[in-house]
């Protein structure tokens, strides 16, 4: 299990959405019903029709895009992303692993091998050695909607080419998956998420990816899932960091802030502890130490080393912020530090 927003947890899977569509008729007067009652309800009628006639016919269309990854640790789902024969899934589901067992569709079997993970984001890209599915194209996620209907596939539980139906619930989310990985500007969906649908394709009704679901929010107190609470990474962000994948293998351009710094947690609970600068950084030329705590960045608390992920997923590289720090000698110190760019 990964950690995420506001004291709930999540895991990574994908995401399933469920939507539904609300027929209202006018009464006339007098008990009887009038003719405007009766053409409001054909017209919901023939709404409802329209929307289930495009939503087939966009699964029709994307489901040969989305595939199921097998590893010896279990299976997931990706997107094809080009004529290349690239498949784009998220980190957790690659693993360790170097080679992949891909089901198509229709359930032809193919070998792939990696091309390259970017672990801070969970984003991977994976190449078939054979076989030639449909890319799917990707829509500008800048340009999505709180309230959109989007349709989630993938493979959960095994079950390849599942659908389901939902709406974007909110956007720009910052999501803390634990272990260092943090989705900034994440896509919320009211989402049913299961175990091995992470990776698959979060459609909208033109047809295009908006994002690749990776999260499902759990909460820790009624050990279950919190329904109707996933999150995908924005289909931009899936672009810029597998276009770089492919080209090179690594991310150069992450976009996301690095202080320079490895750190711990403290016992106390009371800031990160630093245990190694990297020589040359932000840190490093701001004045900061081994041995340093910091306690805050921007002013925002820092108790934990997901925290301080997480607020430095909300800025930018090249911006310049406070840096709360506590010294070995218990005395406290603010320097300003100009963020440099998370390697990938």
């Amino acid at each position: 299990m990964r950690s995420a927003v506001s004291g709930v947890r999540a895991y990574p899977v994908a995401c399933v959405v469920i939507a539904a569509v609300v027929l209202t008729a006018c009464s006339g007067g007098g008990g009887g019903t009038s003719s405007t009652s009766t053409g409001s309800t054909a017209g919901a009628t023939r709404g409802a029709d329209d929307l289930q006639s495009r939503m087939i016919e966009v699964i029709r269309e994307r489901s040969a895009s989305v595939v199921q990854i097998q590893t010896d640790s279990g299976l997931g789902s990706g997107v094809v992303y080009d004529d290349r024969g690239d498949i784009v899934t998220n980190n957790h589901v690659v693993g360790t692993a170097k080679e992949f067992i891909v089901t198509l569709a229709k359930g032809d079997r193919h070998k792939a091998t990696l091309v390259g993970t970017f672990p801070a984001g969970d984003l991977a890209v994976i190449r078939l050695e054979s076989g030639s599915p449909a890319p799917a194209p990707f829509a500008d996620s800048s340009k999505a909607t709180v309230g959109e209907i989007v349709l989630a596939i993938g493979n959960p539980l095994g079950l390849r080419s599942s659908v389901t139906d939902g709406i974007i619930s909110s956007l720009g989310r910052t999501v803390n998956a634990g272990d260092g990985v943090v989705i900034p500007s994440a896509v919320q969906t009211s989402a049913a998420i299961n175990p091995g649908n992470s990776g698959g394709a979060l459609v909208d009704l033109d047809s295009e990816v908006v994002g690749i679901p990776t999260l499902a929010a759990t909460v820790p107190e009624l050990g279950g899932q919190a329904a109707g609470i996933g999150f995908a990474i924005p289909s931009n962000t899936v672009r810029r960091i597998a276009d770089q994948l492919i080209d090179t293998g690594r991310v150069t351009s992450s976009g996301r802030a690095f202080l320079g710094v490895e750190v711990a947690t403290t016992l106390q609970g009371s800031g990160v502890v630093v245990a190694s600068v990297e020589s040359g950084g932000p840190a490093d030329d701001a004045g900061i130490r081994r041995g340093d705590i910091v306690v805050a960045v921007d002013g925002k608390p820092t108790p934990t080393a997901d925290d301080l992920a997480t607020v430095l997923a909300g800025l930018k590289p090249g911006a310049t912020v406070p840096v709360t720090i506590m010294r070995q000698d218990g005395s406290k110190a603010t320097v300003r530090v100009t963020l440099g760019q998370s390697p990938g």
